[in-house]
Parts: structure tokens; sequence; C-alpha cells
């Protein structure tokens, strides 16, 4: 009994944090999935959960993934995209190339450390989509529980240097630097649709058809884990956990062709929130002792994935000839995830660059799994 009461608080904790975030700054700027890892980290090293629970949020950490993955990809609008976003598209296409490139560097740099592999699977999932693809391809390569959040805690401290720089006088060194065009077209086209609205919102969520709805797409979630996991039982046990996290992208990205699954509102927002169950979960589990000590080949990798990536994507959309504006709000989607986007685009003063960055970041989710499981397994059975 005190396990499932546990067990329903974990649920609960994100709440109030979302609740802080929208009404300070201070939060805000911290961001909620840090927040999340803090107060868990805290939680998990003051010896208040019992040893019993340890079984209960392994479980909790496993299954948050596989049900916020398809939430979140159930609004994906690919036909949409395709028509609306080319050239942002385009670009995306360019910043999957940098990150490859990168990795790739990275990997003849770091192929003594026979984590090389996980952490260029961890960047390209994570540089291409977001903290949901962090997660699941963690899971699906093995990747132990203390180097997911030593990794992922680095990547969000250097991601809002990033960011500093991409709202500060630095986009314009970068514009100014590669020579990049300004952005053709109209700058103030209307924004709207399900892809547009603040992930952090939760207004409107317990209503009764928003709610009803939202339940059986949670509902649909758990089927899609559930296929995927029986599919998985008849394969290799050491392949199963990939098969299941790449069959329920697959089927998810299957349902958001499904109009009425696509038009379901605040599907991402409820994505979102149980993500922010799984930071706080895992970050429960960890042992502070081991994460002062600074690792530094984790905080190299990740430094250089994040700036190089910046450099090498800038570069190409320069001899591509896409606009700065398209540039820096698909580096960002695909470096820090949609929901930075709006920040950037306001920046720049340009709504058509906000449909176009959070189109491609919500694509970059899509794809994320795919590419992250594909180079650990490319890099892992390099002969060098």
């Amino acid at each position: 009994m005190v396990n499932i009461l546990i067990a329903i608080l974990f649920c609960a904790i994100p709440a109030p944090i979302i609740f802080l975030n929208n009404r300070f700054k201070v939060v805000e700027k911290l961001g909620i999935v840090l927040v999340c890892y803090l107060i868990g980290i805290l939680v998990g090293n003051i010896g208040i959960l019992p040893e019993s629970f340890s079984g209960i949020q392994t479980t909790m950490q496993d299954v948050s993934v596989c049900l916020a993955l398809p939430l979140i990809l159930f609004s994906l609008d690919i036909k949409k995209a395709l028509k609306t976003t080319k050239t942002g598209i385009k670009c995306m296409l360019l910043a999957i190339v940098s990150i490859t490139i990168i990795t790739f560097i990275l990997q003849l740099i770091f192929n003594s450390n026979p984590l090389a592999p996980q952490f260029a699977g961890l960047a390209m999932g994570v540089y291409t989509g977001g903290t949901p693809n962090l997660t699941s391809i963690a899971k699906a390569i093995g990747v132990s529980g203390e180097n997911y959040l030593i990794f992922n805690t680095y990547d969000m401290v250097i991601s809002i240097v990033y960011m500093l720089v991409m709202l500060s006088s630095g986009k314009y060194l970068i514009k100014k630097l590669f020579r990049m065009k300004d952005f053709e077209g109209d700058k103030n086209v209307t924004v709207d649709g399900n892809e547009c609205q603040e992930t952090t919102s939760y207004k409107g969520m317990f209503e009764g058809k928003t709610f009803g709805k939202l339940m059986l797409a949670l509902l649909l979630s758990a089927a899609i884990l559930g296929v995927s996991y029986g599919v998985s039982m008849l394969f290799k046990p050491d392949s199963r956990t990939a098969i299941t996290i790449l069959l329920i992208t697959t089927l998810s990205i299957l349902c958001s062709f499904i109009k009425p699954v696509r038009n379901i509102k605040m599907t991402t927002n409820l994505g979102m929130y149980i993500i922010y169950i799984f930071c706080f979960t895992v970050a429960t589990m960890a042992d502070i002792r081991k994460l002062i000590h600074i690792d530094v080949t984790i905080i190299v990798y990740v430094t250089v994935a994040i700036y190089g990536t910046l450099i090498l994507h800038a570069l190409l959309s320069k001899i591509f000839k896409i606009d700065f504006d398209t540039m820096a709000v698909t580096s960002v989607s695909a470096i820090c995830s949609p929901p930075f986007v709006p920040a950037v685009a306001n920046s720049l003063k340009n709504n058509a660059a906000l449909i176009s960055g959070i189109t491609t970041g919500i694509i970059g989710y899509a794809v994320g799994n795919y590419l992250g499981v594909a180079i650990y397994w490319l890099y892992s059975r390099l002969p060098f």
C-alpha cells in the first residue's frame, strides 16, 4: 500500500513544478526537466524511499517512456509538413547530416572508449529530436541510468549556453560569419494549429470532451506499447528493447495519419507530462556521490556535439542557400526541441520561421529514435 501511494506521488510531482514554471521566471529559466531532476536527486538521496520501492521505480521508468512517445507523435501531420515547410525540411536534413558527421568524428576520437557508440546514439537522437528520444534510445541501447542522467544533465547545461547564443548577439555573429542570406517571404503569417500550442500549458485539459479524448489517446498509446512488446518477444532477448521502441515509433507515426487521432487536442502536453514523471523517477535512482564527479569524456562529447553541429549546419546551409532565420529555428528545434523554437522565432520577429521550426522539430521527434539506434548499431560494429 505504501509503495502504491509513493507511485501516485511520483506521478503528481510534475504538476506543482509546471505551476511554478508558469508563474516564476526563475523556474522557467531552469526548465521543468532540470527542476524534476534536481528534486528527484534530492528525494532519492535523503533515504526516505523504502528499498521495496526500487522495483516499482524501474517499472515506472520503463513504462513512462513507452507511453509518452506515441502521445507526442500523434499530432504529427506529415502531409502538411511536406507541403508547407519544404525549405525547413531541407534544412532539417542538413542538421541530420551535420550531427551524423560530428558523431563520426567523435567516434574516431573516442574509439578506445567502449561507451562511445552509446554516446553517439544518444547525441544522434537528442540533437534531431529531444528528451523523449534521448530517454527512448537510452532504454533501447542499454545505457546505464547514471550515464543517461550525466549525459542529459550536461546536455541541459550546455544547451542553455547554446540558447543564450541563439537569443543574443551570437546569432548575428553566425549570420555575418557565414554570410547567410536574409529570409525571403512574409514573416507575419498567422500562427495556429495544434503544433504551435504551448506544451507547458495544461489549461482546458480536464474539460469534458478534451479529457475524454485524451484518455482514449492514452489507451491507444498503451495498446501500441502492448502490441510492440508482444512482437518483440519473437526476437532475441538482447534486441527486444530496441525493437519495442522502434515499433512504438512506427505504429505511432502510422496512427498520426488517422485524422481523428491527429486532431485530439493536447496529446503532446500529456506526453510531455509523462516524460517529466520519467525524469523525476530516473533522478531518484541516481547516486549523487557518483554524479558530483565531473565526467570529462561525456562533457567534452556533448560540447563538441552541440557546437560542432551548429557550425557545420550553418556552413551547409550557406552552401545550399538556406536563409539564416530558417537555419536558426531548425537548429534550435533539432538541438533543443520544438518548445524552444518560439523564443528564437520571436527574437527574429518571424512567425513563418516559427511554423517551420516547430514542424521540423516534430519530424525530428519522429525520426530521432530510428537514427539514434541505427548510429549506435553502426558505430558499435566499426572495425576501428
